[in-house]
């Protein structure tokens, strides 16, 4: 076993795992944070993204000893503490880029590493960032308007 240390959504979390334990299925089964999904088991799919130190990583090619010592977000963490949902949240709510709902908080997180870490100034660029996170059920062009309006909406956001 091997100690974990880290922050996850704000709350220090420390916990003996086994060493090859996936950062997925540490947050699903142990801290039982299931918004995380776990789409293919290959890294492709993205439905397991989440926010390591700010950055968009796929947590089912992470072990979870390798995030000691970071700041973990998952999607239940984006949210304000009163429940008020994320601008990007909003955003997809609001422009209906999600439909069965699996991939949708993979791909919230990675729009919100885009918005916060990359440029997102065209569609092209947003369509390029996110082709590692897939959709079976929107054809992305309701995903893209809300990767828009939710940048708009964290750049007129207070930090």
């Amino acid at each position: 076993m091997s100690t974990l240390t880290l922050t996850v959504n704000g709350q220090s979390v420390n916990r003996a795992v086994q060493p090859a334990t996936l950062l997925v299925n540490f947050l699903r089964e142990e801290l039982r944070l299931t918004g995380t999904h776990l789409g293919c088991d290959t890294g492709q799919c993205g439905s397991c993204t989440v926010l390591v130190d700010g950055r968009a990583v796929k947590s089912c090619s992470m072990l979870a000893v390798h995030a000691s010592g970071h700041a973990v977000t998952t999607i239940e963490g984006v949210a304000a503490a009163d429940g008020t949902m994320h601008p990007m949240q909003t955003a997809f709510n609001q422009c209906h880029g999600l439909q069965c709902g699996f991939c949708t908080p993979g791909m919230v997180m990675s729009a919100i590493d885009l918005v916060q870490n990359h440029d997102h100034s065209s569609e092209a660029k947003i369509r390029e960032a996110l082709e590692g996170n897939f959709c079976r059920c929107t054809g992305y062009q309701n995903i893209v308007k809300a990767v828009q309006q939710g940048a708009a909406a964290m750049a007129s956001t207070p930090a």
